[in-house]
């Protein structure tokens, strides 16, 4: 009997609804069915429905998100869920990030520059350190999984283990280190150095928050400890300490004189090429220059900034063959889930082209060898590959997440995700549903309005919502728009604030708990508050020009705005479009619009408004999921109810113990700064609003006594 890796902690347990998904993903996995789809609606618990299908398939599992804030978010919320497990955040570790290319244009060449965040390059080490020795592993991953991380040949042969009790010559260790990227370090000690002190010698590793502290009696270890790096405090002592590379892009040095010679005929033959051909001076030594220079830096140091374009030559591939990802450090048996898919999916799609065309124009001009080429993401179809068992999960999933869950992808041409039947025979089509809420509450309903009568009409509205000790949230396209809004409604005494992309993020926390705590009635934003909001105030939105095309009036986004009111038992959304006389039907040249004609004395007969296909597929999906959660309450005698979250008071002071700053010296004030504010980061993007101000009061702290 396999043992059970994953101790899953919730006082929750799976609703009806909940528990017939998680069986029958499980079910199909057992199968052996590679794809199929959870189709949810927000506020089901779709993030529970994961964590206990990892709990029932029991393997290490690779979650992709498509970008770095809800890959946070997410693993915030697998730690809650299997604090015995290691759960582990892996996304791009760059602040900053120019990548080489060039403009042919203007004969522009741009070197590439980057920023390097310690923390994101901690967590990535700690990821794949804990792959390699440990099976109950859940990494939640940017897109960034698919570009080329190293072999892990190459990896794992650089390991080495320091043994209590075993003799070591120090100068070989240290030797070691060094080849292993390792630098020896003064006073600036941080992830991937190591200090020798007399007879202790200290390595901090780059996966890890903790230095290992290794001391000697003579040659012999006498003791291994772990401790922290700024207080001394010891935190465990242990019989062995297992030391990984410093860095992915680990080789040896016998490896790197062996390939120099390589890379040097590959060079002699464009360059002999270039000058007998298509003699070009300029190009000529720029290519010479800048390839010599790499390999003298290799040959001395062991390493070179960009040493990644000669990968395929360190790791021993052949020319076009696919790079080792992240997700070669799970082996072979391992599971998947692609978190907002329909975004997730087209991200991995476009990445290989992007990045193929920078790399081609960079060969073509005679910056880099035809091999820079072979560093690169992966193609979709290598991507596919990787995987046995893929779990897509999408509020409004695409027609490849439909066509993969299914037997007979032909049905699909017409692909109307509102039908029955795709879903009745789970052996013929993997689209698992999960409608209903653990709150029972449905989706909001939608009422269609002219925008020549939206001012008047918002008006009523927030007279209503106040009436009702309830609040309203308004969408639209620009920030001017937005901002001009705001000052009318503010003319007429009404508490509002605007939010848009350049509120800083703190601000934006503050606007929404003052909403919730009653001190303002209405927001009015653009394309902020979409995912991962909790507002159950909320009973009314309107969404001003709703017919509109473009990201932030399409199908997925009008879905997202729509669930926004789907906390409250009154929840409703106005949507607000162009009319149209039926003389100026003529004028209208957009093939996938639709028009509405209504007749319900708002409008005269001879008027229409404008339906767009985006809008169509909007309200006719919120419909079909409202009918089918009304009709299981009514079976059930089921009455839903607001539930009202605890508002987190993010703005008192924190009660913890102020920290002690007295012993850092002002190189350690600035790391401890930069490490603090990126908590605050990921803690505002995850709305840990007691988390993000308590980090902020210790900023605040820290840099009134740096002064």
């Amino acid at each position: 009997m396999t043992k059970q890796l994953f101790n899953l902690q919730s006082k929750y347990s799976p609703s009806p609804d909940q528990a017939n998904a998680i069986t029958e993903i499980t079910q199909n996995i057992a199968d052996w069915e590679k794809f199929q789809t959870l189709w949810w609606v927000t506020w089901s618990g779709k993030t529970f429905t994961m964590a206990n299908v990892i709990k029932e398939i029991n393997k290490p599992t690779l979650i992709i998100a498509h970008n770095k804030t809800l890959a946070a978010q997410l693993a915030q919320e697998f730690k809650d869920f299997f604090p015995d497990n290691a759960v582990h955040y892996f996304v791009s570790y760059y602040d900053y990030y120019q990548p080489e290319a060039y403009v042919a244009k203007t004969d522009t060449y741009i070197e590439k520059e980057a920023t390097i965040n310690e923390e994101i390059d901690r967590l990535r080490h700690a990821a794949t350190q804990d792959l390699l020795t440990r099976k109950d592993v859940v990494i939640v991953a940017s897109v960034s999984c698919i570009y080329g991380i190293w072999d892990i040949a190459l990896y794992t042969e650089q390991v080495f283990d320091i043994e209590v009790w075993k003799e070591y010559i120090i100068e070989d260790l240290l030797k070691k280190l060094v080849a292993i990227q390792y630098r020896r370090a003064a006073s600036d000690f941080k992830p991937g150095n190591f200090m020798v002190m007399w007879d202790v010698l200290e390595i901090y590793p780059s996966s890890s928050e903790t230095v290992i502290t290794i001391e000697f009696w003579w040659n012999e270890v006498s003791q291994i400890s772990s401790r922290n790096y700024l207080t001394w405090e010891v935190y465990d002592y242990m019989q062995s300490a297992k030391i990984f590379p410093a860095k992915h892009t680990v080789t040896t040095k016998d490896r790197i004189l062996e390939i120099i010679p390589e890379i040097k005929k590959e060079l002699d033959a464009r360059l002999k090429y270039f000058k007998e051909d298509i003699w070009d001076v300029l190009k000529y030594e720029r290519l010479k220059t800048k390839v010599e220079y790499d390999l003298e830096m290799m040959a001395e140091v062991g390493y070179v900034n960009w040493i990644e374009n000669y990968s395929s030559y360190l790791d021993g591939r052949k020319a076009w063959s696919p790079p080792a990802t992240l997700m070669d450090y799970f082996g072979k048996d391992f599971l998947c889930l692609v978190d907002e898919s329909h975004m997730t999916f087209s991200q991995i799609g476009w990445m290989y082209a992007w990045d193929r065309a920078r790399k081609t124009n960079l060969v073509e001009n005679w910056f880099r060898l035809p091999s820079a080429m072979d560093n690169r993401p992966l193609k979709f179809e290598e991507f596919e590959a990787k995987f046995s068992n893929v779990v897509s999960v999408s509020a409004t999933p695409w027609k490849y997440d439909i066509e993969s869950s299914c037997d007979n992808p032909d049905v699909f041409l017409n692909f109307d995700p509102i039908k029955d039947w795709i879903w009745k025979s789970s052996k013929q089509c993997r689209v698992i549903p999960q409608m209903m809420r653990p709150t029972w509450l449905l989706d909001p309903e939608i009422i269609q309005k002219p925008m020549e009568f939206m001012i008047d009409d918002i008006m009523k509205n927030i007279s209503d919502v106040i009436d009702n000790n309830e609040r309203i949230l308004i969408t639209t396209i620009t920030k001017r728009s937005s901002e001009e809004l705001t000052d009318y409604l503010l003319e007429n005494w009404i508490k509002v604030k605007y939010l848009h992309s350049e509120i800083e993020t703190l601000e934006r926390l503050e606007t929404l708990k003052e909403l919730r705590e009653w001190k303002i009635d209405v927001i009015v934003w653009v394309n902020l508050l979409r995912e991962w909001l909790d507002l159950p105030e909320v009973s009314k939105i309107c969404i001003l020009d709703a017919d509109k095309q473009g990201f932030l009036r399409s199908t997925s986004a009008l879905i997202q705005i729509i669930w926004r009111a789907a906390r409250n038992e009154n929840g409703k959304v106005y949507m607000y479009s162009e009319q149209l006389k039926k003389t100026d039907l003529s004028k209208l040249n957009r093939e996938e619009d639709w028009l509405l004609r209504l007749d319900n004395g708002k409008l005269c007969n001879d008027e229409w408004l404008i339906v767009s296909e985006a809008m169509r597929k909007a309200i006719d999906l919120t419909y079909y999921r409202r009918n089918l959660q009304d009709k299981y309450n009514k079976e059930n005698w089921i009455t839903p109810k607001t539930v009202y979250s605890e508002i987190k008071d993010m703005w008192l002071k924190s009660n913890k113990t102020k920290r002690d700053y007295s012993m850092l010296d002002r190189k350690s004030v600035e790391k401890e700064l930069s490490k603090l504010e990126l908590e605050m980061d990921i803690a505002s993007a995850n709305m840990e609003f007691e988390k993000a101000a308590e980090l902020r009061d210790a900023i605040i702290d820290l840099k009134k006594w740096k002064k």
